[in-house]
């Protein structure tokens, strides 16, 4: 059984297979559903209905990178393990429009077969490992709790939202709570030996494939719309803005952050803190973004305050901006101040967002996020002219 594990060689970096990124494809139809049922129902319901969606959404995906951690996705019995989570992510995915309406059942169960099928494999497949086995006992407890309130909240259009609340906060205090289970124990982070480079690697390519649906949604709307000067000019906003979002996650931070947890003596606990919590609002950020965006493209001239814009406009980029300072602080327990910058630069421009238009206001939060990542790229500049890489550099950059 210990064949279906990866072999880890000190030292190496385990590498992020065709078939690992094969099934993240899921995924980008799951984020476009999700911006486009924001857009679709900006409503404080339908927001509240796509931020569970959208943590559901991550929950999967980020459960079945710790798992790919340790598995080798070309045994066999994992490719399979993968083609039938791909099934059941495509049917989720395919439910997220009417998960709250007449496709509940449908979206609680691949949910929870999707969750707690795969985390019972890894027990199937790690019993030759006696620590990775009980913590995927403990773990598999929790998915069954949760599992209940996702089923049961299916059944129930009356208590749907206060079950499948339950359901997501059962499942997100369990990394918290070190998955305690009665008669298990509890699990301790350096019991997840996870490879750090991979996790980081897995979830810098979630992060561009949230930015490609962002691109994807932008150019599709520019495409059915005529090109006037207002339409181009929100665009070019909408390209920039994800230029800098980009910019801000990969060129300022991502290499350092992939050394720190790749070198660290106890990487299970940045990937539970760095990497599987602080990830959920950048991911969010960029979903709410291309939601904007959207709205700016098709409503370019209208007040910020029509149809929730502002709202999306400002609250994707502060989203993101939140989970980067987070991050940030999680990996190298320094406070960025540059990210902490334009979240209130951002606050500033909510104020201002009656008197301006949706195309004004969607060039606001994106020069936001251009000084941002300007602002890192100096300090990362000076830093690397001074002689100091990795971690080290990391910290300066702050």
């Amino acid at each position: 059984m210990v064949r279906m594990l990866r072999e880890r060689v000190q030292g190496r970096h385990a590498r992020v297979t065709t078939l690992e990124l094969f099934f993240d494809l899921v995924f980008v139809f799951a984020v476009t559903q999700l911006s486009h049922g924001l857009l679709a129902h900006l409503t404080p319901e339908g927001a509240i209905h796509a931020g569970l969606l959208t943590l559901a959404v991550w929950w999967a995906w980020i459960y079945t990178t710790w798992i790919t951690n340790w598995l080798d996705p070309d045994h066999p019995a994992v490719r399979a393990l993968l083609f039938v989570l791909m099934a059941l992510g495509l049917v989720m995915s395919t439910s997220i429009p009417h998960a709250f309406e007449d496709r509940a059942v449908t979206f609680a169960l691949a949910y929870v077969t999707f969750q707690l099928g795969r985390s019972l494999f890894m027990t199937w497949a790690a019993r030759g490992d006696r620590p990775l086995f009980l913590n995927f006992v403990r773990v598999s407890a929790w998915l069954a709790a949760s599992g209940v309130c996702w089923i049961a909240g299916a059944f129930s259009d009356a208590m749907r939202l206060p079950l499948w609340g339950l359901a997501l906060a059962i499942e997100y205090l369990g990394p918290a709570a070190a998955f305690w289970t009665p008669g298990f124990g509890r699990s301790e982070t350096r019991d997840w030996n996870v490879e750090g480079g991979h996790m980081a690697e897995r979830c810098g390519l979630f992060v561009i494939i949230c930015l490609g649906e962002s691109v994807l949604v932008t150019g599709a709307t520019f495409a059915g719309h005529a090109w006037d000067a207002a339409t181009i000019a929100a665009f070019a906003a909408a390209l920039g803005g994800a230029i800098a979002l980009w910019w801000i996650y990969f060129s300022a931070h991502a290499e350092a952050s992939f050394l720190a947890i790749a070198h660290s003596d106890d990487p299970g606990r940045i990937a539970r803190m760095a990497y599987t919590y602080a990830h959920i609002p950048m991911v969010a950020g960029i979903i709410v973004t291309a939601a904007g965006d959207e709205l700016a493209l098709a409503h370019p001239v209208e007040n910020a305050t029509h149809g929730g814009a502002a709202w999306l406009l400002l609250g994707g980029p502060a989203l993101y901006l939140a989970g980067a300072l987070w991050f940030k602080f999680a990996v190298f327990r320094v406070f960025p101040g540059p990210r902490a910058a334009g979240l209130a630069m951002l606050g500033a421009a909510a104020f201002a967002a009656p008197a301006l238009s949706i195309l004004a206001l969607s060039a606001v939060a994106t020069t936001v996020l251009a000084i941002v990542a300007a602002w890192e790229t100096a300090i990362r500049a000076r830093t690397d002219g001074a002689g100091h890489e990795g971690h080290a550099a990391a910290k300066a950059e702050a």
